[in-house]
């Protein structure tokens, strides 16, 4: 019987869309805390912006041409399916409910995200569920504000072994090897300006944009 607890993690966005700054991303997250799996989770609706000239299900398909057959990484259209608000305290329950009480479930998000993390929704009940692994981009010093440094409280931990001693309730900040500097906005303007946008994301998903005219004669 195999004791070592299954470890997860759960990479949420709206991948709109999906290129190489994201999955390489993913990729160095799933190598260094050592996870078995790593949803990558796509957004309903992209925040603070109009209506998408992409749907939610166009996106995602764009981030199953990305992930490919690369081991490890899941395209999970939970998000999409739920009735309604979507909330990361939510998709967390469900894969802890999914992966047990003891698998070491992670959440993974971006510096800009963890600086506003007092805001988000029920987050005493995230770290009930999950860890907080903050993808830190290196040079990259932001304040944090008083509020978080007081949810944050004894909750940060120096590195991935100490990390997953327990199955929820950690804070690491994370320093990945490449985080390259792409920017999803740049690739739609490209788009839109009939540019190239080759080598800023995997051959399949800029094949199937072209294909559809994603992203392009857009105002």
């Amino acid at each position: 019987m195999n004791s070592v607890p299954i470890k997860a993690g759960m990479l949420g966005g709206t991948f709109d869309p999906i290129h190489h700054g994201h999955l390489r991303s993913a990729l160095e997250v799933r190598e260094a805390l050592g996870l078995d799996q790593l949803h990558m989770i796509p957004a309903p609706k992209p925040p603070l912006r109009g209506a998408p000239q992409v749907s939610a299900e166009q996106r995602m398909a764009l981030l199953q041409a990305g992930i490919g057959t690369t081991p490890g990484l899941y395209a999970d259209n939970r998000e999409l399916r739920r009735e309604g608000p979507s909330y990361s305290v939510d998709t967390l329950a469900e894969l802890r409910a999914e992966y047990g009480e003891q698998a070491r479930l992670v959440m993974v998000i971006g510096f800009d995200a963890f600086l506003r993390l007092p805001q988000w929704r029920q987050v005493d009940t995230l770290f009930s569920l999950a860890h907080l692994v903050v993808m830190a981009r290196p040079g990259y010093q932001t304040p944090w504000s008083d509020e978080l440094r007081e949810l944050v409280g004894q909750r940060e931990v120096e590195g991935v072994h100490s990390l997953m001693q327990r199955p929820s309730g950690g804070v690491l900040l994370l320093s990945l090897p490449s985080m390259m500097a792409i920017s999803a906005t740049y690739i739609r303007q490209r788009l839109r300006e009939g540019k190239s946008v080759r080598y800023l994301l995997p051959e399949a998903v800029e094949e199937a944009i072209l294909h559809k005219g994603f992203y392009q004669d857009v105002e």
